[in-house]
């Protein structure tokens, strides 16, 4: 897999490259903004196959990276994994609402960027946004949201919401099987594909994501000490 690794300390990105590298990852640095906006450009190498995953530190020297992540979501489908030190759940957040599809906080352990990157991979194959409006027979409808599951899109009063990946697949998950409580467990199972409990803060970002793009906190539920379910707006 070719993976854009977009870090602007080069003592850094050579170490990880290496790391990268032993685990079959052919790797393309850019130092900047403007390198990895330009690299990701189908013209750029035509007779290379595009990149599985971006890697993004946000720390960049010409321009800020959650500005450059929005660039890249307009130019690019593929899987952006951003790089931080600012482990708070507000810029994590932000950084999900702009397109991110997974987040690392600064120090990291290498295994565990190994497992998000493999985990985002495995969704590289999701279809491009349709231009049809209306609901197909799939479709979920929960007051003004409705989730179709073949198209993989999602409205609210009508209105188009843009959800990463891991969002539609948890939200999908969740609306199957209304008022259906989902262990943590088995929700980090499903939809992110592994039994690492670390993924844990990963769900909550995602699920406080959700809940601020549908504008309907209500509609996912905590069930403290145990996990997450949808309630069906007027369900008892």
């Amino acid at each position: 897999m070719r993976l854009l690794l977009v870090e602007d300390d080069d003592h850094v990105a050579a170490a990880l490259s290496a790391v990268l590298a032993k685990h079959g990852f052919q790797v393309v640095h850019a130092r900047n903004g403007e390198e990895a906006l330009r690299a990701v450009l189908p013209d750029t190498h035509p007779d290379k196959p595009p990149f599985g995953v971006v890697l993004l530190d946000l720390g960049l020297p010409d321009q800020d990276g959650y500005q450059v992540c929005g660039k890249l979501r307009t130019l690019t489908s593929t899987p952006v994994i951003m790089v931080t030190a600012r482990s708070d759940v507000r810029s994590r957040i932000h950084g999900l609402n702009l397109g991110a599809d997974d987040y690392v906080v600064k120090p990291y352990d290498t295994g565990e960027l190994l497992a998000r990157i493999h985990a985002v991979s495995r969704r590289t194959g999701a279809p491009e946004d349709s231009a049809q409006g209306g609901a197909g027979d799939d479709a979920l409808r929960f007051g003004a949201v409705v989730i179709e599951l073949s198209t993989r899109q999602v409205t609210v009063d009508g209105s188009a919401v843009q959800l990463t990946r891991k969002e539609f697949d948890l939200l999908a998950l969740l609306a199957q099987r209304p008022g259906v409580v989902f262990r943590r467990e088995q929700i980090i199972s499903e939809v992110w594909r592994t039994s690492w409990e670390g993924t844990g803060r990963t769900l909550e970002v995602h699920v406080a994501s959700l809940r601020s793009k549908l504008r309907m906190p209500a509609l996912i539920e905590t069930v403290r000490g145990v996990g997450y379910r949808l309630v069906a707006p007027g369900a008892a």
